[in-house]
């Protein structure tokens, strides 16, 4: 594979090995976070994919590949299929991606929306559309060929367990934290999200339990309502 590394170019060097080896480990160092680029991580998977090299790696499809590398790194399949269709879009649009300098501070989560936007929107735009917007605007572009305006974006928007600001993914709680402990953090995220739409300040009391906590909202509601009267 020749390489791609150029001026403002965003892979690193085990996308160029030849050994499947070298790439695996490369791709499971960037999920760990000891490298930096998502993207070469996904050029890596779909490299891996693409030329069969699960199969050097003692896998019997991309499929039981991606399995392994969860197990061994935690991370959701969701995640790593994200990261092969980045990998995947840029490698089948290298050439047009290269000419307006797209890198990972360009956000290669866009990326997988391409082929759909390419659908419908003339070549030209489409690609100067994933250099300037953001990932919301362009997943709404490539659904109808036509960007939410930023004035449509909601300050707040929570799916599942995932929350996010002004279109942008934010927070993502962990669903394998328990229940108890997933209501309470969302609970908390909310509450932090909500001031800062508000402009306001969030101040963090830790009580020992829910009792305290009961006599504490009373008595803080009481301050804090003395406080805004009087200015």
């Amino acid at each position: 594979m020749s390489s791609i590394s150029a001026e403002n170019t965003i892979l690193l060097d085990y996308i160029k090995s030849d050994d499947p080896a070298e790439i695996d480990q490369g791709i499971k160092d960037t999920i760990k976070g000891v490298r930096l680029s998502i993207l070469t991580m996904g050029i890596g998977l779909a490299r891996i994919k693409s030329e069969n090299l699960f199969k050097k790696l003692k896998f019997r499809n991309m499929s039981a590949y991606v399995d392994g590398l969860c197990e061994e790194t935690k991370m959701e399949r969701s995640c790593i299929y994200g990261w092969l269709g980045m990998g995947e879009a840029y490698i089948k649009y290298r050439s047009e991606l290269e000419m307006i300098g797209f890198t990972d501070q360009d956000g290669p989560s866009k990326l997988p929306y391409l082929e759909r936007a390419l659908a419908v929107g003339e070549k030209d735009e489409v690609f100067n559309k994933l250099k300037e917007m953001s990932l919301r605007e362009f997943a709404d572009y490539a659904k109808s060929g036509i960007a939410e305006k930023a004035d449509d974006i909601p300050f707040l928007e929570i799916r599942g367990n995932t929350f996010y600001l002004q279109g942008q993914r934010a927070i993502i709680v962990n669903k394998n934290l328990g229940e108890k402990n997933t209501r309470m953090l969302k609970k908390t995220v909310r509450i932090v999200c909500r001031a800062l739409e508000r402009g306001g300040v969030v101040v963090a009391v830790h009580l020992r339990n829910s009792k305290e906590a009961n006599r504490f909202k009373i008595e803080a509601k009481r301050i804090r309502a003395e406080m805004q009267k009087s200015g």
